[in-house]
């Protein structure tokens, strides 16, 4: 997949561990399918990657580097207006649209 998407080696990744369950549990769930922090994507054991997942994580990399109050922010984001409306949220699912030449499908 780097092959296609090179820079998806802007990333380290790294398969389950404690942030893909502590991901889960806050979405109401035993893990979540990916988390991001700072350059680090933690994906879950069962989770399928495919470019859309990684690219979509690749976007919270630059996130992470470019708003140094990121984490707070998109805590901030996801409490105010929930998982699915947090802008660093609608960004990435954008990010990853244009990246796969999807458009804006299901945002």
């Amino acid at each position: 997949m780097v092959r296609r998407y090179p820079d998806l080696a802007q990333a380290k990744y790294r398969r389950g561990g404690l942030p893909v369950r502590i991901g889960g549990w806050s979405l109401g769930t035993s893990t979540a399918a990916a988390i991001t922090l700072w350059r680090t994507v933690f994906v879950a054991p069962t989770t399928v990657l495919d470019a859309e997942l990684l690219l979509h994580e690749l976007r919270h990399v630059h996130q992470f580097l470019e708003h140094r109050a990121f984490p707070v922010s998109y805590l901030w984001q996801s409490i105010r207006y929930g998982y699915t409306r947090n802008a660093y949220e609608v960004d990435a699912r954008r990010y990853s649209a244009s990246r796969l030449g999807t458009g804006d499908k299901d945002l």
